[in-house]
């Protein structure tokens, strides 16, 4: 499928709302943690499809501020496999040259997952391949009122004027200060909303929905995304006769 996709018109940014591990495993019969541990082949691939199409940021909704009031033994498992997979990731990442890092509220993660998401985040801070972007304990809304509450500090301290604040100010104050929108956003498992996940950077981004449960996502599908999105016409308020001139 790769063939088929225009090189030349790849979204730098790609936004994955990972869902669907609970459904998978209740149809296998199985605890949720299995979906879980068997969504790790579909990271693999999506990390694998997105650097081989040259995008530069993939952001993958890995766990939300909601989901720590999901029964305790699962967020455990959940953590002690997020350490499991980072720590047997590491080398493959620094071989493909891709830089870790993550967005949210990293710190209230257990001692031992946040100690080797960091660890992690600096072997590869040099890497100049394919960045891969983890939001850990994160929510839009969490996410914008910390920038309110960094942007109404700097205007109580004087360094900022309530007058001079703009967009640009809030997107500068954001986890993602610094990285481009995502132009593009997939979602799997056939939900059709964006569960609270970049509320403020996807103003524009381009929306793909698909059936298929995370566990069963492949490059294939990947690639499918990147297809249908090439066949939008990105307008941004501007007329169709406007974007073409």
């Amino acid at each position: 499928m790769k063939e088929k996709l225009d090189l030349t018109n790849i979204p730098k940014h790609l936004a994955i709302i990972m869902d669907g591990n609970g459904r998978w495993a209740k149809k296998k019969g199985a605890m949720r943690i299995f979906g879980h541990r068997h969504a790790i082949q579909a990271v693999k691939d999506a990390i694998e499809g997105a650097d081989n199409l040259g995008i530069k940021y993939l952001t993958l909704f890995s766990f939300s501020t909601e989901n720590w009031s999901r029964p305790q033994d699962e967020v455990r498992a959940l953590m002690e496999l997020l350490v499991k997979t980072i720590i047997d990731e590491i080398s493959l990442m620094m071989k493909n040259n891709i830089r870790l890092i993550s967005i949210g509220d990293v710190s209230s993660l257990p001692g031992s997952a946040h100690e080797k998401l960091l660890e992690a985040q600096r072997q590869t801070e040099t890497n100049t391949g394919l960045t891969v972007i983890l939001a850990l304990s994160y929510s839009g809304k969490w996410e914008l009122t910390q920038a309110a509450k960094r942007i109404a500090q700097k205007v109580s301290e004087g360094k900022l004027k309530p007058e001079e604040i703009t967009q640009q100010t809030i997107a500068d104050h954001l986890e993602t200060a610094g990285i481009p929108d995502p132009e593009l956003m997939i979602r799997t498992s056939g939900e059709y909303r964006i569960s609270n996940f970049l509320l403020w950077q996807s103003a524009y981004t381009e929306l793909y929905f698909t059936p298929i449960l995370w566990p069963d996502f492949r490059i294939e599908h990947l690639y499918a995304a990147i297809e249908d999105y090439q066949k939008r016409e990105r307008r941004f308020g501007k007329t169709g006769e406007q974007v073409k001139s």
